[in-house]
């Protein structure tokens, strides 16, 4: 679902022993399925630990434990404000690190704390697969390798099996859909301009972003998700293959071009940037850089060959374009 499968061909074709640490003062219980079944997609659990203070009740009761062979660590709180559990999580991936008997972890928790331990692992070229909730700060989520959304999965899971629940309105810390959509045009740009298949782009956007799914969005496909949520772009089926393209016809190359031409019709230097702007979207109504992948026009300018951009000054450098 979502992109786990084009992401997943880019992993060994061998299947990657996981040990799953499970932060059980940190997740709810009613992620336990979602779990396990994402973690399909990368490899199997060699080690299945989780660990809280069992004393307290926190909703992973022992039947569900034994459904999921999991194995409970108990940790008792100690000292008030020190959180035992993140110690034991750390102390255990150390020991199951050095017995070089797995090639990832998959974290689970949505608490920062365990950022460093993400990085750690990541330097002993462990594959770090991190799950949490969509409320998970970015530091952690960039630390890993992938990181899945359990709150955002599931919901989009039970809207694909008929049981539409809306997503709950809280704290995202998801790739925004302008960042996915300047990828997808830097992408778009470095092909000329042209159409891009789709499963190339869901490569950069995996690459690109740790935590990307289109199950974050409310899609269970890329091509929908981009169709609905990224006007500028349009996705098409040509001989059984899908493809992405902007929806303006206006090329990169005839932008420069008729960019150079007013800069030399100036005598070869506009005083403000501004004013080439206005031109510009006189001619062309709809124009949005943003559509090229830049933000704005001074970095369009300043990523032409012969363009110089000094201050609000915009100047052809001389010699052949």
């Amino acid at each position: 679902m979502g992109m786990k499968m084009e992401m997943n061909e880019n992993l060994s074709n061998e299947r990657m022993q996981f040990a799953v640490l499970i932060d059980a003062d940190n997740i709810s219980s009613r992620y336990a399925a979602t779990i396990f079944e994402e973690l399909e997609t990368y490899g199997v659990s060699t080690y299945r630990r989780i660990y809280g203070n069992w004393s307290k009740s926190n909703g992973w009761n022992e039947e569900l434990l034994l459904e999921y062979s999991i194995m409970p660590v108990q940790q008792f709180s100690y000292t008030t404000g020190k959180n035992a559990t993140d110690m034991a999580m750390v102390i255990d991936a150390m020991d199951i690190l050095y017995k070089n008997k797995v090639q990832g972890f998959c974290i689970v928790t949505s608490d920062s704390d365990f950022t460093r331990l993400a990085m750690r692992l990541r330097e002993e070229n462990m594959f770090v697969l991190g799950m949490g909730e969509s409320k998970t700060p970015v530091a952690l989520t960039r630390a890993c390798n992938r990181f899945i959304h359990l709150n955002l999965v599931a919901e989009q899971n039970k809207a694909a099996s008929a049981e539409p629940d809306a997503i709950e309105s809280e704290e995202q810390n998801v790739t925004p859909i302008s960042e996915v959509c300047q990828a997808i045009l830097a992408v778009i740009n470095e092909n000329g301009g042209g159409q891009v298949d789709l499963a190339r782009v869901g490569n950069r956007l995996n690459d690109k972003f740790s935590d990307f799914d289109s199950r974050n969005y409310g899609y269970t496909k890329l091509s929908t998700m981009i169709g609905e949520e990224i006007p500028e772009l349009r996705v098409f089926k040509k001989n059984k293959l899908y493809y992405v393209e902007r929806c303006s016809s206006l090329t990169k190359e005839e932008l420069e071009r008729e960019i150079y031409s007013m800069i030399e019709k100036n005598g070869g230097m506009v005083d403000n940037l501004s004013t080439l702007n206005d031109e510009l979207h006189k001619k062309y109504k709809q124009l949005d850089f943003k559509q090229f992948g830049y933000s704005r026009i001074s970095s369009f300018l300043r990523s032409m060959k012969n363009v110089t951009v000094h201050e609000n000054q915009v100047m052809l450098r001389g010699g052949d374009k």
